[in-house]
This record gives structure tokens, C-alpha cells and sequence, in this order.
């Protein structure tokens, strides 16, 4: 035995039979629901029937609401054959102990909760009033936020992977709309032998930026990123391992830059107190058939003009600029957005039951405990209670209340 195991075990001898019940794990089996994010234009699923064959083997039940994988190729099939109970009432789903989905919860979602179980969802900041939230506190709910997850490494695993999805994304999506299958004005995303080539302009320097730029310099385009933080520019200089153009945030350099740019991407990273970077004056001045793809526009946006649009209705016009807001771009590629999230969800649903439960977890995990933005009730999430003007406590402090 050595020195460091022999005074771990000392210390243990010598701790109250309380403290030591409180660090020993308890397995406990968890009923899980996941209704369908469909009809709110959502095509991720959180968990893939993999996922839950490995859920269910731990003792886990799972129900899933009818035709709640379709749109990532999932049938009712496959999630029967792995061990899931599809159900066809969305009211069965919501009677469960854990409720994982991708879309934020509704007021009408809220009112078919028995109270005193767990969410866990995109929050996006403006999709929530009051009135949803205090229905959310009123039934006691603790709920968990993709966006504020983190894992041991203070990385945020959700945010990342989904990043990384729809910054590679969004450069199919710029060159499709600039061509004439989507009455663009006609042109390739890239550089041909002759021809000058397409202009991206990022708004950002961290991971969907970074994804976006080895995309679009593989194409051949020519890149300009800014930022306001000088660290992040020259990591993502490191990271493409090339030369590109970046610059902090002048107004004076990205009003230049944005009147020549054929596409101009929006990805400054989650940010507490949304702020637009780019003025209506400035889009009014960027070319005629440009393109704008905002990709923090659930958080508020990059751009002025920016507005909240969706996958059936994606993009609008104003000022001549092609504007497409849409805040859930991964789910477009539905089955690599889901597999990604299911790989994240998985490891953790697993642990909240080998700790006996949510509550338990909450306590021995610090980044899980990130994620809370109601915990039993209580609004514990400093950023929306300022937006919607509800008093706000401190997660850590609790804890030790409850």
C-alpha cells in the first residue's frame, strides 16, 4: 500500500458514517422520456438507439413519443428493438423522472409535468418569457442547459461538437445560397484559374469559426476574421495553420471588409449579454446578393437585422442581403447532430444513476452543476433572471439547503 493510500484510508476510518454514505454511489434506476422535437422544426434526437440499448442494459427505462427519431433516420423500429417503450401520448413522456429533448421546453409542455423531475434541453435565452420559466419554478422542476455544460477539462462538450457542426455546416449553406438554385446571385464559393475569389468575413475566432475557415479555405475562398480578443486570434492562426487575414473589431477595417465580403458568417462565441456587432448602416453597405448566416442568433445575434427564423422558412431579404437566422444550423445533418449529442448524454445519464440520482450527481459533479438554471424551483441563472427580471440564487449556496 502506498504512502498516498494509506492516509486516504486513515482518513476515510475516522469520517462520520454520514459523510461517508454521502461519497459512496448508490445505482438507481431512472424512467427517461423523450417527445418529439418535430413540430417545433427541430430534427435532432438526444439519444440514438445505440445509446439506449447501452441505458437500458444499466436498468434504465426509456420512452420515446412515436416518430421522435424520423428525421435523423431513426424508426420506432430500431428504438423498440434496443429496449425502448414508444409511446404515443406526448403526456406519457412528460411523467418522467428525466426529460432530455433539444428544443426548449413551452408553457404547454410545463403544464403537463407531475412536478419535481428533471429537464434537460437547449435553454436559448430567447425563446423563454416569464411566464414559462415561473411555470417551470412552480412545479419544482430542476433543469439543465446544453449551453452551460461542462466536463472536467472546463470545456463546454455540447457547445463544442455542435460548433464545430454548424460552422463546417454553414459554408454548404453559404454556397447554396449564393447560387442559382436558391436565387443567388449566381456564384461559386471559392477560387477558379482567372477569377478572384469569394470573400468570407467571420465574426469570431473560436470553434465554429475555426471549422468554418479550414471549410471555406479548402474551397479556395479568401477568409478575414475578427475578433476582440487578440489571444483567440492568434490560436485560430495556429489552429488552420496558414496565414489569414485578422483583425480586432475596428469599425473603420470591417466596414471596408464587409462591402466587399460575397458571404459573412456570425460567430461570436455564447455570450451572456448579447450584443450585434454589425449595424444596419453597415449591412445597407454590403453588396447585393451577399449572404448573411447569423449563427448566434438564439443568444441575440451578430447582426442588427438579424431575426429568430426556422428550417421550413430559413432566410429573408432586407437591404438586398440574403439573411438566414436560423439558431439550430446543425440540425440539418439531424443524424451526425444527434450521434454527437447522444455521445455527451449517454456517459453522463449513466453516472446520474450509478450516484443514486440527479441530486446526488449534482452535488459530485461541478460542471453538470453548470448546466442548472432552476434548481427544485429556484431560479439559479444570474443572466436570465436579470432578462426577465426574476430574483436569482446561487446554485453552490443550495446546496446546502437541500
Amino acid at each position: 500500500m502506498t504512502k498516498k493510500e494509506q492516509v486516504e484510508g486513515i482518513s476515510t476510518l475516522f469520517m462520520p458514517k454520514e459523510e461517508m454514505l454521502e461519497i459512496q454511489r448508490k445505482g438507481k434506476k431512472i424512467t427517461i422520456g423523450i417527445p418529439s422535437d418535430f413540430d417545433k422544426v427541430e430534427y435532432r434526437i438526444p439519444l440514438t438507439p445505440e445509446a439506449v440499448e447501452l441505458l437500458v442494459s444499466y436498468g434504465h427505462e426509456i420512452y420515446i413519443e412515436t416518430n421522435a427519431g424520423k428525421a435523423s433516420s431513426y424508426s420506432d423500429e430500431e428504438y423498440r428493438n434496443t429496449g425502448a417503450v414508444i409511446v404515443d401520448k406526448k403526456e406519457e413522456v412528460f411523467q418522467c423522472d428525466l426529460i432530455i429533448r433539444v428544443s426548449p421546453f413551452d408553457e404547454e409542455e410545463v403544464e403537463m409535468l407531475r412536478g419535481h423531475q428533471t429537464l434537460i434541453s437547449n435553454m436559448q435565452l430567447s425563446a423563454h418569457c416569464q411566464s414559462s420559466i415561473r411555470r417551470m419554478m412552480e412545479k419544482k422542476v430542476t433543469s439543465i442547459a446544453y449551453e452551460y455544460l461542462q466536463n472536467d477539462n472546463d470545456c463546454l462538450p455540447v457547445v463544442r461538437l455542435m460548433s464545430q457542426i454548424a460552422g463546417a455546416t454553414s459554408i454548404t449553406l453559404a454556397s447554396e445560397y449564393l447560387s442559382n438554385s436558391r436565387d443567388g446571385k449566381g456564384v461559386l464559393l471559392g477560387g477558379v484559374t482567372g477569377i478572384s475569389p469569394t470573400e468570407l468575413v467571420i465574426l469570431g475566432s473560436k470553434t465554429a469559426a475555426e471549422f468554418a475557415a479550414r471549410a471555406a479555405l479548402g474551397l479556395g475562398a479568401t477568409v478575414k476574421i475578427f475578433d476582440d480578443d487578440m489571444f483567440q486570434l492568434r490560436q485560430i492562426e495556429e489552429k488552420l495553420g496558414q496565414r489569414v487575414f485578422t483583425s480586432v473589431l475596428y469599425p473603420n477595417v470591417l466596414k471596408k471588409a464587409l462591402k466587399s465580403a460575397d458571404v459573412v458568417l456570425g460567430a461570436m462565441s455564447f455570450n451572456s449579454n448579447p450584443k450585434f456587432r454589425v449595424s444596419e448602416e453597415m449591412v445597407m453597405k454590403m453588396k447585393k446578393g451577399s449572404v448573411i448566416i447569423d449563427l448566434n442568433v438564439s443568444q441575440g445575434g451578430c447582426f442588427e437585422t438579424s431575426k429568430c427564423t426556422d428550417l421550413k422558412n430559413p432566410t429573408y431579404e432586407k437591404h438586398g442581403v440574403i439573411h438566414y437566422c436560423v439558431p439550430n444550423v446543425p440540425s440539418i445533418v439531424a443524424r451526425t447532430a444527434s450521434i454527437a449529442l447522444s455521445n455527451v448524454l449517454a456517459p453522463i445519464i449513466i453516472s446520474i444513476g450509478e450516484y443514486g440520482g440527479v441530486q446526488n450527481y449534482i452535488k459530485s459533479s461541478l460542471g453538470f452543476r453548470k448546466g442548472i438554471y432552476i434548481y427544485n424551483g429556484i431560479l439559479t441563472n444570474h443572466d436570465l433572471g436579470q432578462r426577465l427580471n426574476i430574483p436569482s440564487k446561487d446554485i453552490d449556496l443550495l446546496l446546502a439547503v437541500f
